[in-house]
């Protein structure tokens, strides 16, 4: 007969692997939240549950063995299904863990590419050109970029501008950057899936969203129909951002470990933005 593994534990072991169990779950369903593993994880839970209950009936009996083999043998293949299930999810989470603000650009370099970028942005939403700009972080996008026009040029605000020019080739896909220069432009980013936006947003938005589940970089989206300027950042698009809103989010989400925005309006800069979506 096998022992039961409760007998053995003091109840305040117990209760501190119930605490532990219980934070793991509650932020694994927090980190799922809004994104298309959140439906998956119900349906796992109610037969995880299933399964916990069977097991606590079977370890106190000799009894059912074949059933006792076909368990264990089905957490083994469940095990390797939630790997294939979750496999978006998990890269994403182990981005996040793996990120490290020890490691960014010189102070130099990030206010050049953060006033190019917010001056280019502002040119282009007031003329409702649309443009996507992805700007690196820890993780490079070295596979994405092979994929485009590769230009390895100094940032500007004039350059930025003539590669989402209408007439530009380069205009419909996406620009990296990658500390003060411009990596490269006509590189296509992976859109999120269906329904993680509402249908007022087009495809660069879904791109946008879409490249900040997959990477760390931030993404700048304008849109073409009304001009208005989006950042998506760690799975999550603010919306409807002026061109003061550009620049501190920017400064925000560029900057290293303990400093802060360099303007003084950051606070009521980030009240204005609107959080569309989250991962």
């Amino acid at each position: 007969m096998l022992n039961n593994p409760f007998q053995q534990e003091a109840f305040w072991e117990i209760l501190i692997e119930l605490a532990v169990i219980w934070i793991v779950v509650y932020l694994v369903f927090r980190f799922l939240q809004g994104t298309r593993g959140a439906g998956v994880i119900r349906g796992l839970g109610f037969l995880g549950v299933l399964l916990m209950v069977l097991w606590l009936v079977m370890v106190n009996t000799e009894s059912f063995g074949r059933l006792q083999l076909i368990l264990n043998y089905f957490v083994g293949v469940l095990a390797i299904l939630l790997i294939v299930i979750f496999q978006p999810e998990l890269r994403q989470a182990a981005i996040r863990i793996g990120q490290t603000k020890f490691i960014r650009w010189g102070g130099d370099d990030q206010d050049q590419s953060v006033e190019a970028i917010t001056e280019a942005v502002e040119f282009l939403s007031r003329n409702q050109f649309g443009a996507i700009i992805a700007v690196e972080r820890n993780v490079q996008l070295g596979g994405l970029v092979e994929g485009g026009q590769h230009i390895d040029a100094a940032i500007s605000s004039r350059l930025i501008e003539s590669i989402f020019w209408p007439s530009s080739p380069l205009h419909d896909l996406g620009v990296v950057v990658r500390g003060n220069r411009i990596l490269a432009a006509g590189v296509q980013f992976p859109l999120a899936e269906e329904g993680s936006l509402s249908a007022n947003f087009g495809s660069r938005h879904r791109a946008a969203l879409g490249m900040s589940r997959e990477s760390d970089c931030v993404v700048v989206v304008v849109s073409e129909e009304t001009g208005t300027v989006s950042i998506g950042v760690d799975g999550q698009l603010e919306t409807r951002l002026e061109a003061a809103q550009v620049r501190e989010a920017l400064q925000k989400h560029l900057s290293g470990p303990g400093e802060e925005p360099t303007t003084a309006e950051s606070e009521d800069a980030e009240d204005g933005g609107q959080t569309e979506t989250q991962a």
